[in-house]
């Protein structure tokens, strides 16, 4: 349980990110938003979620992957296993798509049935991971684990360098714009929407998760833990520096230059902060109080999906609990730790339900 606090606590963090962001997003007024500070920090906060999502099921499904190898399994049905349940999150966020139409009938637009979304590009990402560990997979569980996490290395730096041009001077336009989206979040527009989620770039953070998961069952990080989640987080500020270092080269490799948005220095930025921060979560579950009693971060973390999927409801949709884009700073952070509270108490309820489901089983 130790080992997989951190785990949970991350995707609490993300839980907790993502609530506020939404909140904000929402139910604050455009004149509250120009006239408070609290929107800059919230937008802040709200690019660090789906990196942090999509890190972690790639550290997850590095875990899942090394426990079956070890146990013996062959590659064949370690690949069927994990691909499918890939399969199944892709489903789940089609499904999503239909419910959020169907509740936003009639003023949702047909389209938003093929929006590309977080839950979307986490299927996709989990099933390409699949293929990459089944390809990797041959051989004793050491060799495998040393050719899986250099594999995830490189994907992890392909994919974000091949984004730029993928966004701007080599976009596919030839395949029709449903299709296109998964590669670049283009949508119904006439150009990539960076507030979708296509492979490229977002797929580069599961790769990159990948390699961190199965870094950490080598033999070093399991004998030196402790200073293996060290070396993540030094190589995250690495990663950061080396970030600001080419963003202010004046040697620029693309055409089209747009750090914020397609350029391989931002995504190498927010991977060194997912680093940072998995060394300090780590830090703060070994030695901290994150273990201490009960962890409503880490409760969040456990049930990330259910929560997700239900607060988008209350929050944009057809059900909000306040009155969108007419509230105050101070209504609007009201409603926040409603949310909060509202999600706990279900997160609760969730894995009480499934240990009573278990005692009545046995």
């Amino acid at each position: 349980m130790k080992r997989l606090a951190y785990i949970d606590w991350m995707r609490g963090l993300a839980c907790v990110l993502m609530f506020q962001t939404h909140c904000y997003d929402s139910w604050m007024s455009p004149e509250a938003k120009k006239s408070s500070s609290l929107t800059g920090w919230s937008k802040l906060g709200g690019t660090l979620p789906a990196p942090l999502f999509i890190f972690l099921a790639g550290v997850s499904f590095a875990l899942v992957t090394e426990k079956l190898r070890e146990k013996g399994i062959e590659r064949q049905t370690i690949a069927k296993q994990t691909i499918l349940r890939g399969a199944e999150v892709f489903g789940l966020g089609l499904v999503f798509r239909v419910q959020e139409f169907a509740l936003g009938y009639p003023w949702s637009p047909w389209t938003d049935l093929l929006r590309v979304d977080v839950l979307n590009i986490l299927g996709l990402s989990m099933m390409l991971m699949g293929v990459l560990c089944w390809a990797t997979g041959d051989g004793s569980v050491t060799a495998a684990r040393i050719r899986t996490m250099l594999a995830g290395i490189v994907a992890a730096v392909i994919v974000p360098m091949a984004t730029p041009p993928l966004w701007t001077t080599h976009r596919p336009k030839f395949l029709p714009w449903s299709i296109e989206s998964y590669i670049n979040g283009v949508h119904i527009f006439d150009q990539p929407q960076p507030w979708l989620f296509p492979l490229f770039p977002w797929s580069a953070f599961a790769f990159a998760g990948l390699a961190v998961g199965f870094f950490l069952f080598t033999d070093f990080a399991k004998r030196k833990e402790a200073l293996a989640f060290a070396a993540l987080g030094g190589a995250g500020i690495l990663d950061c520096a080396l970030s600001v270092f080419f963003d202010s080269s004046s040697i620029h490799l693309y055409a089209v230059y747009d750090y914020w948005h397609s350029n391989p220095g931002f995504f190498l930025m927010r991977c060194g902060i997912l680093l940072i921060i998995l060394f300090l979560v780590y830090a703060w579950c070994r030695w901290g109080f994150a273990q201490k009693g009960f962890s409503p971060i880490i409760q969040l973390g456990k049930t990330s999906l259910l929560v997700y999927w239900v607060h988008i409801e209350f929050v944009y949709g057809r059900f909000s609990i306040l009155p969108k884009g007419q509230c105050s700073a101070l209504k609007a952070t009201a409603g926040l730790i409603t949310i909060f509270l509202a999600m706990l108490m279900l997160s609760l309820l969730r894995t009480n339900w499934k240990k009573w489901r278990v005692r009545v089983s046995q």
